[in-house]
């Protein structure tokens, strides 16, 4: 089954909100090797001008895990997720990501096309506080192998 391109252009309702935790950004900073002590280190961020610990820059992709699974669930945009491969992934902040935030997410799909047998899905998912504030938006570029 490829990828619905009829699908361009739809969005998807709100996630729940996300409570950004001092905790969670220590854990991902930690895992992907950040110590810039503005990502662990109250402290430290406060000192920069930030009210708590700083995220890194890929801290996103944990709040919009929910988006995600909103359009690879979706039945009838016919995503098979046993044959995805993440092809590309980008940020364009509006402010950093912080411990405290409540933040909610709206994904839209941005492209559906195929090429070599091959589907490509491109998401935008605007991610902000649950007050409307704007903090970062992601695009995700997913492309779900054809049959072999």
């Amino acid at each position: 089954m490829s990828l619905d391109p009829s699908f361009v252009g739809r969005t998807y309702p709100p996630t729940a909100p996300y409570q950004v935790g001092r905790e969670k950004i220590r854990e991902f900073a930690t895992a992907i090797g950040a110590t810039d002590p503005a990502h662990h280190d109250p402290e430290a961020a406060r000192s920069l001008g930030h009210p708590d610990v700083v995220a890194p820059p890929t801290f996103p992709v944990v709040v919009t895990m929910a988006a995600s699974r909103q359009i690879v669930e979706d039945p009838a945009l016919g995503v098979d997720y046993s044959r995805v491969v993440h092809g590309d992934q980008r940020f364009a902040y509006t402010r950093p990501v912080v411990a405290g935030d409540e933040l909610v997410c709206v994904s839209t799909i941005e492209e559906v096309t195929s090429r070599g047998g091959h589907g490509f899905l491109t998401t935008r998912t605007d991610v902000s506080t649950v007050d409307g504030e704007p903090v970062v938006a992601v695009w995700s570029k997913i492309v779900v192998r054809g049959e072999a």
